[in-house]
């Protein structure tokens, strides 16, 4: 049967006192609403649609830009009538519904599965997970032989309801036609005077239907309703993706030290040393040594690929389009920005290497730079294989090294070096004897 989600984007998040939208605040690199989003695809849900409030147009461009379709919750009135909201797109679809809130990044697709596996069982199915502290969560009260009898949100809960532990996971699976006639029916009187999505199991027992309990862990149904919510997230998330790599093959001495983007891919016996930083866009070979206090982040069709044997920093920073070949050694204070380094080259320290090509075996020494931009447009800068670039070069692009060639250090590289030449451009030493003295013996003079 075919699927579709409901994802609830339209609260205000107040509480994270920010002009930016709630759920396009970041885990890792990613917003929240995208996190969802992935799991539902990973779950096998390709269509998709996100209720936004009103004012939720950068919500929508975020949505669009993930392939999703939007409708917009009129007024503030529950999640019962932003769910319903979805309708205005998925009215004629006949099909199994899974709907989550917008804001629960660790969600996964396994998850959102047991959700649909149980939906298929009754008709109507719900994720619940013990919470070691409830707060204020939605109750969830079972029926004896497992089902739900009801959830009692905290605001309605006697004292009673409120001592369970068992909560509202914040995920629900449903037919289609049945769901929207139910959310259609759903009243406001409670303390709120807001319709609850939580109210839709007990219309759906009026008409027969028991609602299902799929058992999530308390960490992967967690809400982000705070910064400091945001930060256990985050937290919550690095813990699981060092855990995984870990168990993949991926050296780390120090992990609680290492961070990870959403999507960082790290093959096995890569050693990721204390204190790096991936951002988005990153891939790491076999065999790959990324030292200490380095960072590295890619970008939108502009990847970081760090190949076997290759040695990054400490201390370095790879940017968007860095490609670093085999075996190839970037050290302690060194830039690369779309920029290919080939198999074996080295940049040991204190160098930029922008928007060049450097081949195989060239070795680029202490404080060389490319001057890719002037004020207007980048340029290639190509260093070929073998060449040796002296220190305190600086290569105004575009401009080629030839294979073999040497520039000699402190040279202003300006006009393309033929293979095996050696450059020399630097002014001509000019020596005054005894002019240092003199002019210290002036200024004494001029100063008492």
């Amino acid at each position: 049967m075919s699927k579709a989600g409901i994802v609830l984007a339209a609260g205000q998040g107040t509480r994270m006192k920010s002009a930016l939208p709630k759920v396009l605040h970041k885990i890792a690199g990613l917003p929240l609403l995208g996190h969802v989003v992935a799991a539902l695809r990973g779950a096998g849900i390709e269509r998709i649609v996100v209720v936004t409030a009103p004012s939720g147009d950068a919500v929508r461009a975020y949505a669009a830009s993930l392939g999703c379709e939007s409708v917009v919750q009129d007024r503030q009135l529950g999640t019962g009538h932003a769910a319903g909201a979805a309708q205005t797109a998925l009215g004629n679809f006949a099909g199994t519904l899974v709907i989550v809130n917008g804001d629960m990044p660790l969600v996964t697709p396994d998850l959102i599965g047991e959700c649909l596996k149980a939906q298929a069982r009754t008709g109507l199915a719900m994720l619940a997970f013990q919470a070691s502290d409830p707060a204020q969560y939605g109750r969830v009260l079972l029926t004896p032989d497992g089902f739900l009898n009801r959830i009692v949100e905290y605001k309605d809960a006697s004292e009673p309801e409120r001592g369970i532990t068992l909560c509202n996971g914040g995920c629900y699976a449903a037919d289609a036609q049945k769901f929207f006639r139910w959310t259609a029916a759903l009243k406001n009187d409670n303390a709120q005077k807001e319709y609850y999505l939580t109210d839709v199991p007990n219309l759906a027992r009026g008409e027969g239907v028991k609602c299902a309990v799929a058992l999530a862990d308390e960490v992967s149904v967690l809400g982000v309703n705070s910064r400091a919510e945001l930060a256990e997230a985050e937290s919550r998330f690095q813990a699981r993706m060092r855990s995984r790599l870990l168990n993949d093959g991926v050296g780390m001495s120090a992990p609680d030290s290492v961070y990870f983007s959403y999507d960082t891919q790290v093959e096995a016996d890569v050693e990721i040393e204390p204190f790096v930083v991936f951002g988005p866009g990153v891939r790491l070979r076999s065999g790959a040594r990324i030292r200490s206090h380095s960072h590295l982040e890619g970008a939108p069709n502009l990847p970081v690929e760090v190949a076997s044997g290759a040695i990054i920093g400490p201390f370095a920073r790879l940017r968007p389009g860095a490609k670093i070949g085999e075996g190839a050694h970037i050290g302690n204070f060194v830039e690369i920005k779309n920029a290919v380094i080939g198999a074996g080259a080295k940049a040991n320290h204190l160098t930029y290497l922008g928007d060049a090509h450097v081949g195989a075996g060239a070795n680029i020494g202490a404080g060389t730079i490319t001057c890719n931009y002037d004020g207007f447009t980048k340029a290639l800068t190509e260093i070929g294989a073998g060449a040796f670039i002296g220190s305190d070069t600086a290569l105004v692009a575009p401009v080629k090294v030839g294979a073999g060639a040497i520039t000699a250090a402190g040279s202003v590289i300006t006009k393309d070096v033929a293979p095996d030449a050696l450059a020399i451009a630097r002014g001509a030493l000019t020596e005054k004897p005894g002019w240092a003295r003199a002019f210290r013996e002036r200024r004494e003079k001029e100063t008492k």
